[in-house]
């Protein structure tokens, strides 16, 4: 079982933990670490992107010229795709790109992302993570002692202060035990959890 060291917020090392083998452990897979990040990336695509066909652009109600006996190609609309400022032929039209992935894949590519983070040294266990306001300067503060310059934050629950302190750090987010995701894992240098949320997320992807 992979043994990390526990951290105060101070930086300072007051003992270790296990984790455990089937969460913080496993082989990477590195397809599945790919298929969760495409999905993740299809999802948050707005799908707004819009073309008119030819019944949708402006103009054009009149045939342009008669059928027969002008020499010319025969039309029946000058807002035909063929005509400049015609409709547009098979265009992207307003679509939802999101899709999901077998939930085996889906918790494979997670154990796997952690995993790499225990086999690279860039996770980073705290014993607790608590402020009793929102203050950037001081999470700014544990984050130097902890020599976690992009990190990702996970608390066992959201928290508004640690998310608040955070959220001006354009190289930090937080988020709960709950909402951890392959994305935002390898997005980021380093991952901070706390002990708690350590707990949590082995309880839940056991």
């Amino acid at each position: 079982m992979p043994v990390v060291a526990l951290y105060n917020i101070n930086g300072e090392q007051i003992g270790e933990i296990t984790l455990k083998d089937e969460i913080f452990g496993v082989d990477v897979h590195e397809a599945a670490m790919h298929d969760a990040v495409v999905m993740h990336q299809a999802r948050r695509r707005q799908g707004t992107h819009d073309t008119k066909t030819r019944s949708e652009v402006r103009g054009g109600g009149r045939k342009p010229w008669r059928q027969k006996g002008t020499g010319r190609a025969r039309h029946g609309t000058i807002r035909s795709p063929i005509w400049r400022g015609g409709g547009i032929v098979f265009g992207p039209h307003p679509r939802d790109y999101s899709y999901k992935l077998p939930k085996k894949v889906k918790r494979l590519a997670l154990k796997s992302a952690l995993s790499a983070k225990v086999n690279s040294g860039d996770i980073i266990v705290l014993d607790d993570l608590r402020l009793d306001q929102p203050k950037t300067r001081e999470m700014v503060k544990i984050l130097d002692n902890l020599r976690a310059g992009a990190a990702l934050l996970v608390m066992a629950e959201r928290n508004e202060a640690v998310e608040k302190s955070a959220r001006n750090i354009p190289t930090v987010k937080s988020l709960g035990a709950s909402y951890l995701n392959v994305y935002d894992i390898l997005a980021y240098d380093k991952l901070v959890m706390t002990k708690d949320a350590v707990a949590k997320v082995e309880e839940v992807f056991a």
